[in-house]
């Protein structure tokens, strides 16, 4: 695959082309979830018969038993991969995301959840999406990933990387958690609350968004801090550029105990006095939209704009 930047200045998207003919496809969803069984059967199938080999996680147990995918260890599986479909709502994806965070490898998501920012080709266009995919008629958006750790003192003890977000929550439940942010060294604010999202663009209609988030277009260079349920209103989610590191120090409080995640995978607790790191990882995925992709009208679709109230159903 050729990748590219996913800003042109004419504003059209760049396409994805391919090196070298695909010959294996990951497919990666809930094989326990009966909704998508069809659709993982149908898939595997088309691709066999096109001389491409389907692939899936062996530790994933699939109902059926499918004899046309070949199982393999999550690490196998991303290494021979030469495309990642996922299938299913948007923590597939973010799933599936991980799987190639550090290989680069295309990623298309087919949704079978309920909102789908991130899995957005409809059931129905699956295989004529997928033989897009592989003949290098897609856009290519590529994102970056953020990279968090659990420090103590200057010891790290944690690391992980994250497509849409790093969270900082509260460990027990009845008691406010106090911290402290810092953006580039540079002291923001002290907090009691429930936590603290640092958000990717991409992330920025997920967990931030129900905070209070802005909606950020997911080229911009950005990361959105946004408080979880803070103590005082005067507490709000701001914008800062996407090349800071983002720091938040647990108080020193025997209460003061988090829990850390990165794209709702445990990172670590978190005790007092330690400190949580997030900053760009240097690492990004591609994206692969169907044609004629548009985030505008995806957020129409996904957030019902634009229709008025008269119009809903009775």
């Amino acid at each position: 695959w050729r990748r590219h930047e996913p800003v042109i200045q004419d504003g059209t998207v760049p396409r994805c082309a391919m090196n070298r003919p695909a010959k294996s496809c990951a497919l990666v969803t809930r094989y326990a979830d009966s909704r998508v069984a069809e659709s993982v059967a149908a898939l595997a199938r088309h691709l066999a018969a096109r001389g491409v080999q389907p692939l899936a996680p062996r530790d994933d147990a699939d109902p059926q038993d499918d004899p046309a995918l070949l199982r393999l260890p999550e690490a196998e599986l991303a290494a021979r991969a030469d495309l990642v479909v996922a299938i299913g709502g948007d923590g597939t994806l973010l799933y599936a995301a991980g799987l190639v965070a550090e290989r680069g490898t295309p990623l298309l998501g087919i949704n079978r959840g309920r909102l789908g920012f991130l899995t957005d080709v409809l059931p129905e266009d699956m295989l004529a999406s997928v033989d897009a995919a592989l003949a290098g008629d897609c856009s290519v958006d590529r994102r970056e990933l953020l990279a968090a750790e659990i420090l103590d003192g200057e010891r790290t003890t944690q690391r992980g990387l994250a497509l849409n977000d790093v969270v900082l929550q509260k460990g027990e439940s009845g008691h406010l958690l106090d911290f402290e942010t810092f953006i580039d060294g540079r002291y923001v604010n002290t907090h009691g609350g429930d936590g603290l999202v640092v958000a990717s663009a991409t992330g920025a209609t997920a967990y931030a968004l129900s905070c209070g988030g802005p909606i950020v277009e997911p080229q911009l260079d950005v990361l959105v801090v946004a408080p979880i349920c803070p103590h005082t209103l005067s507490a709000r989610p701001i914008v800062v550029s996407g090349r800071s590191t983002v720091e938040v120090r647990l108080g020193d409080r025997a209460e003061a105990r988090a829990n850390a995640s990165c794209d709702g995978r445990p990172l670590g607790p978190g005790a007092p006095g330690q400190r949580l790191r997030v900053a760009p990882s240097g690492h990004r995925i591609t994206l692969l939209h169907p044609s004629g992709y548009d985030y505008f009208r995806l957020l129409r679709s996904k957030l019902n704009w634009g229709r008025r109230s008269f119009d809903a159903p009775r």
